[in-house]
Order: C-alpha cells, then structure tokens, then sequence
C-alpha cells in the first residue's frame, strides 16, 4: 500500500471545505457541561457506521462511541446491546512531549462545526502549553457516504511561535465498552462530568482477534463474545518523519515523529476502512479492509472528499425542505433530516433504526415502533429504497416474532416492542434491580399493527407489487392470524376484547379496551381481508405461491372478518369523544395549570410519571395519535373534540409528542399550540431542551419534525389512494419548499401564503389528480400547476 508523501501547506484552513454557514451547527466555546450533547449532536455517520462527535485526544468527561448498524451482542450485560465497536478517529498531538489536550493546555480559541450539507465535522483549537508555545490545530472528519467502508479525518498543525519536534499518534483502540447498569447511589444523583461515566457498570463485548502490522499501516480485528461477529480495522496514518507501529493487545498504533519550523503547517491524513462478518465472510474481513483501504489511498484527500460531497449533494436534492422566512426553523429541520439520513441503511435489510439512531447508547440501540411510525414516512417520501430495506428487516426478523406468538400460544407473528438482531423480544419485564415492573414488552401489542401500517404506507406510495407479494403480504396475513387468536371473546356482550394490554400512554397500564390498540387491530385485520381479495382478483399466480406457502383459506379469512366487525371500540359518535380506554372518563380529572419556559406541562402538585395511572394525565398522544394516522376513519368534528379534550390531559412526558400535536393542531384550526408544539419537537436535540441528548439523538422526533412540515404546514395526507393537501403556513413563513416521490416520480411542492404550485416531473402521459383543500387538481406531467388557497 504506497502511500504519497506529505507536503508541506502554506494555506492550510480547512474550514474551506466547509459549507455556508446556513449548513452549520456550530460549537463556539467549550462547556464541559454539555460535552456529551455535543457528541451526539455531532455525530457523523453514513448508515454503516454512526460515529460520536467526541475530541480526538480524548477527554475524561468523554462518552465516544462507534456503533454498526446491526452488530447487536449480549454477553455479560443486563440486556442485548448495539456493540460500542472501537474508535476509529482516536489521534493525539505532542510538542516536545506534552500532548496538546483540552486538561493540559489553556484554549485560546475553541469552535467545532458540523456541516450537515457535507456530512462532516470541523474542528478549530488554539492550545497554548505551560510553556508557552501556541499551536494551531484543525480537523475534518467524516464517514465515507460514497464508500461506506471508508472513513476519514484530515489533521494540520500550524507552530504559531516555537520550532520544535512533534509527534503525532494514531490509534484503533479495541479495549471498549458500552454502558451496562447506573450506579445506585441514594443520596448522591449527580456526578461531576470527568467521573459520572466510571460510576456505571460496563458490559465489554469484544475480544482481541488478531492485531497486525501491514505495509504502510496497521490492523485490528476484534470479535464479539456472545454473537458470532468479526469487527476488522485497517488504518494508514499519512505524515512526515520517521513512522512506527506498535501492537498491543486489543490496541494497535501508528506514530509519526517530525520537525516542525516556526510559522509552518503540516498536514496529517488517518484514513480507515471496516468490515464486519455481516458484510463478507469471516476470513474474508482483513482482506476486504486492505483492498478497500489501498483503493482509498490510490486517491487524494480531495478527490475522495469529493466523491463523499457528490453522494450527499444527490441525497440532499431529493430530500431537502426550505422554510423561506424563517432561518432558524429552516436550520433545524435540515439538522434533523441531516441525523436521518446517517442512520438507516438502504444497502442491508437486515438492519434498522434505533431509538438513538447510531448516536448514543439510549435504549441499547434497539427498534422501536418509531420506525414505523414516525421515521418510515420520510425515507417512503424521500428515499423509497432505505424504506424497503428497514421494512425488509421485519421480514428478516419474522421467525423470532413468529415464535414470540407462539410462546404465549398465539398464531402468527407478534413483532416485540424492543427488537435487536433476531426477532425476540428484548425489552427487560423488570428493572435492573428488580424493584419496577417493565410491562410494555408483554402489554404494547400495537407494534405489531405499526409494521402492517408502514408496510401498507410503503405500498401505497410506490406501487412496488414485486415488494409486497414477495415479503409485504406474507407479514401481513401472518399479523392478521396473530389478532385473530389473539382478540378475546366477551360472550355476555357477544363482542371482541382485549385486556390488560397498555396502549402510547403509558401513564397507565394494564388497561382493557385501548382504543388505539383495539381500532388497530380491526383495522389490520380488515386491511388483510382487502389486499387478500386485491391479491387474489389482481396476481393470481402470486396468491397462489401466497396461499400455499402459508396455507391460507377462504374459510380463515372470512373468520378475520368476521372478527373484526365485532372487535370492541369504546366510542359513540353521537358524542364526538373517543375514550382511550374502558374506564378513563371516570378517572380523577386532575388539571393542568403550569408550564415550563418551552410550553411544556408541568406536573400537577403531588402526581408524577408513576402515580398518574389513577388520573386522566396522559404521558402522550394516544387518541391523538389515532386520528392522524388513521385520517379516513374521522371526521372533522370527531378530530377537532378530540384534539381538545386530549390536548389538554397531555404532559408529552415523551419527545414523540410534540410533532402529533403540531400536525393535529393544524388540522383542527389550533395554530398557536401548533406553533409551540413544533419548535419543541424541532428543536428537542439542538438545545437540549428534555436534558438527556447526551444519550443520543431522539430520531422519532426528527422524523416527527419532518411530517410536521410536510403533513402538517404543508398538509399533506394520504386519503383513499390519493394525495390530498391542505397547508396552513404561520404569518412569518413566506414559502415552504420541499419534493417527495409518489409511484416512482417526483412531485415538486411550493406552497406559499396565497399559492400552492405544483411539479409533476414524470416520464408518464396522464394527469396526477390531487386534492387541495377538499377541491381536484389535475397536474399534466412536467408543467407548473398553481392553485390559490385563499
């Protein structure tokens, strides 16, 4: 592996790479407080791979992390964890053997950026050492978008007034952890940030493999204990002077030691490539690693950052959303696109979406109905094929869900509340200590019909028949067997029940007759009969392969039916409000009178998260939820008595919250609650405003931020097989700008406070009908169409 000789630079800024600083999310001083925020939201990532945006030297308050997109493990910890894999960016500096480094150096000037139009991290420091020497660094960092395998982080140090000798070392460090247990401590709640992290018990879920010297370069491969995984590293560490490597155990290392003058710049470039044993074979990961690495190092720093620009340009055209009129929202809602696209990988279906994304190890890394609900909706819109792959990973993990029924003695399939890598359920049914009862694995059964409602979304966007016969309709019909023998017959009422089950709040468990679960489960198996029937009359040889394969009857699918007319919905439309569940309207009312600086209840003197259950509070939408994703079931009138009612009851103790009320809020005339609950979703992460971003970004919320643009001020819904539009924009927003794909073609969308113009770019001959605010529109293929809406 050649390696080209480094050159010395006399205009070294790399901030040059960087985008206008409307792109930007920028550091401007160190607070070591909010170090960890910072990790998260500095994050970088290319849906392989998702990267902590933590200081190269190091720091003792510091949580890096390394997490690959599906490398699950579960050896010594309480429960299965996304592996916290080695660091591959680690890189410290030393001046006359004193390491440049935020503890032993005074920062004349401090700034960081993360450019999210490019998908890097820059970096800016002035240290000056105890004696007195001031030296100049910078960095870019990124994880390769247009080769997946690849990362990469370029390094100059300027001597702003010393000549000296340096040395720079880089490391792929294996000895690694994730966070197990908190610590129990009862008086003591809070640490100071260099210590609060060793306070935790850690699960170490690697082990040393093989640690290898190479031509010009270094290589690890570590292997998780408990999963069969092999993890390799190659890294070549580009830089003047005399070179060296030292292998240790767990750990290898590349150092470069050199002169530098007074008023000189040099350059260092640590590239890296990794593989894993679910990407090739297992004795195919160090050789994989080498042959990408060389490829790498064939080309410059410039010609590969190019490359990894031109894939992010490519995304960002067919994703982008403009707010003209408002920069700061305009800001946020790309940061939030920005942490989607890092994190879901169109290239593995056997992967999804954590509830942190690849950001930070909340909730262990595992899946959610998040996915599904409020992530799924962006990537069908925008990249239909990253949809697929995370539905794809349900299908994969349908033997787990299939024996997750059938342990219970159920048909079908059940998909678990916390997925991991295999189907199981992962969600613990006590604490660590054993002192709470954790019930939403056995009792949040409305996951499964989530999956059903994303698979049908997907569908119904993109046409895609060769998906939905080959993988969508097996889960489908299989979901259906599992409500099927799930549903309980309540023979004094001849009616179908289901009990003790907890619905989206979770303010109260163990409840009969959740609404959102109940509706769903008709609503799945209704929609089973429909796309049986659609299959049958439409791809009579795919019914057939269907049919057999599963062993479907006419007989059992009239039973689906025949149960769903007489599933049991606690609601009477004469009076316009739907009861979350049996019972709830006889709870205490308790009101809420207090608020936070964001608008955000606060808890009725004397309740909280675990005395609720008695009461009408609710912990988020629920009833709410219900009538937006289901906006053919409702009327106007039934969702704006509703959106009332609830909104009222509701401590959005969840940052899933907000975003639903934002939508609901529009569509029912609430626009100053609309308003509010937008900016807390929006910008939940980027200033922290629920005080727990140092465990990963809340992606369900960013998901949410989008839909809050595009289904809620832009209106946009799905209504029998159509898109219908109905957008309100706030008195500030001039225009919003923003594109989705429907059935294989893109649909340009400007609305503005008088106009809505449409975009149809499509190689097809016949109109698109739409509907805006109640009244058809015909778009012709490839011209502008424009509609008032006043």
């Amino acid at each position: 592996m050649g390696v080209s000789n480094p050159h010395l630079i006399n205009n070294a800024d790399l901030k040059n790479f960087l985008s206008e600083k409307e792109w930007l999310v920028e550091e401007t001083e160190f607070d070591i407080k909010k170090i960890n925020s910072y990790e998260t939201i500095f994050s970088i990532g290319n849906g392989y791979l998702g990267h902590r945006g933590s200081l190269e030297e190091g720091h003792l308050a510091a949580l890096p992390g390394t997490y690959i997109n599906g490398v699950f493990d579960h050896f010594d910890s309480f429960i299965v964890d996304l592996i916290n894999a080695p660091n591959w960016a680690e890189l410290s500096v030393y001046v006359e053997g004193k390491k440049l480094s935020l503890h032993n150096c005074q920062i004349l000037d401090f700034y960081r950026a993360l450019d999210i139009r490019n998908g890097c991290l820059y970096r800016f420091t002035r240290f000056q050492d105890d004696q007195g020497r001031i030296t100049r660094y910078e960095s870019i960092r990124y994880a390769n978008l247009a080769d997946k395998h690849l990362f990469e982080n370029r390094i100059t140090i300027t001597a702003e007034n010393y000549s000296g000798s340096v040395v720079v070392e880089s490391i792929i460090d294996g000895h690694v952890f994730n966070l197990d247990l908190e610590p129990a401590y009862k008086e003591i709640k809070h640490f100071a940030p260099e210590v609060k992290w060793d306070k935790w018990s850690k699960s170490k879920h690697l082990e040393n493999h093989t640690t290898e010297g190479l031509d010009d370069g270094v290589y690890l491969e570590m292997k998780t204990r408990d999963r069969p995984h092999h993890i390799g590293y190659a890294a070549s560490l580009n830089a003047k002077g005399q070179k060296n490597i030292r292998l240790d155990y767990e750990k290898v290392q590349e150092t470069a030691q050199f002169e530098i003058q007074e008023g000189e710049t040099i350059q260092i470039e640590k590239l890296v490539s990794i593989y894993t044993s679910r990407d090739v074979e297992q004795d195919q990961v160090k050789a994989s690693c080498i042959q990408t690495l060389t490829q790498g190092l064939s080309q410059s720093f410039e010609q590969r950052f190019q490359l990894h620009q031109e894939a992010w340009e490519h995304l960002w055209n067919d994703c982008d959303m403009e707010i003209e009129g408002d920069a700061k929202a305009n800001h946020a809602v790309r940061f939030n696109i920005y942490h989607m696209l890092i994190t879901a990988n169109p290239d593995d279906p056997r992967a999804n979406v954590g509830a942190k994304s690849m950001s930070g190890e909340g909730y262990k890394g595992h899946i959610f109905w998040d996915t599904e609900i409020f992530l799924l909706p962006f990537y069908i819109f925008t990249q239909p094929e990253t949809a697929k792959a995370l539905l794809l990973y349900r299908y994969h993990t349908m033997k787990g869900a299939r024996e997750y029924a059938q342990q219970d003695g159920y048909k079908g399939v059940r998909f678990p509340w916390e997925s991991a890598d295999t189907g199981h359920e992962a969600t613990p049914p006590w604490s660590a200590d054993g002192s709470i009862r954790i019930w939403t694995g056995e009792r949040e059964l409305h996951i499964t019909s989530a999956v059903v409602f994303g698979i049908l979304s997907y569908y119904t966007a993109t046409q895609d028949h060769e998906f939905f016969t080959q993988y969508g309709a097996e889960i489908l019909f299989e979901t259906a067997r599992f409500w099927e023998s799930r549903l309980e017959y309540n023979e004094r009422e001849d009616r179908y029940e289901l009990t003790e089950l907890e619905g989206p709040d979770e303010f109260h468990e163990l409840v009969n007759n959740s609404v959102y679960t109940n509706w769903l489960t008709k609503w799945n198996l209704e929609k089973s009969v429909e796309y049986y029937n659609l299959i049958k009359e439409n791809f009579p040889e795919d019914f057939k392969t269907i049919s057999s394969k599963l062993q479907l009857s006419e007989a059992e699918v009239a039973e689906w039916n025949r149960k769903a007319g007489k599933v049991y919905i606690p609601f009477d439309p004469k009076q316009k409000l739907i009861e979350e569940f049996e019972g709830y309207f006889k709870l205490k009312d308790v009101p809420i009178t207090e608020w936070d600086e964001n608008y955000m209840p606060i808890f009725p003197k004397g309740y909280n998260h675990d005395n609720s259950q008695g009461t009408t509070l609710i912990k988020q939408p629920d009833v709410v939820m219900l009538l937006y994703i289901l906006p053919d079931e409702f009327s106007d009138e039934v969702k704006k008595a509703n959106y009332e009612y609830y909104e009222a009851r509701t401590m959005h103790k969840s940052s899933l919250s907000p975003s639903v009320h934002t939508i609901m809020g529009i569509e029912t005339n609430n626009y100053e609650k609309a308003l509010q609950y937008f900016e807390r979703a929006a910008y939940v992460d980027l200033i922290d405003n629920q005080g727990n971003t140092e465990w990963g970004m809340h992606i369900a919320s960013a998901g949410g931020t989008w839909q809050s643009i595009a289904n809620g001020f832009g209106g946009l819904r799905i209504k029998n097989q159509r898109l219908t539009f109905k957008p309100w924009l706030p008195d500030t927003w001039k225009e919003i700008r923003f594109k989705i794909k429907w059935r294989g073609d893109d649909l340009k969308i400007h609305i503005n406070q008088a106009r809505a113009t449409f975009l149809w770019e499509t190689q097809k001959n016949n109109m698109l009908n739409i509907d805006v605010k109640g009244k058809g529109l015909d778009l012709p293929p490839n011209k502008l169409t424009s509609v008032e809406l006043k």
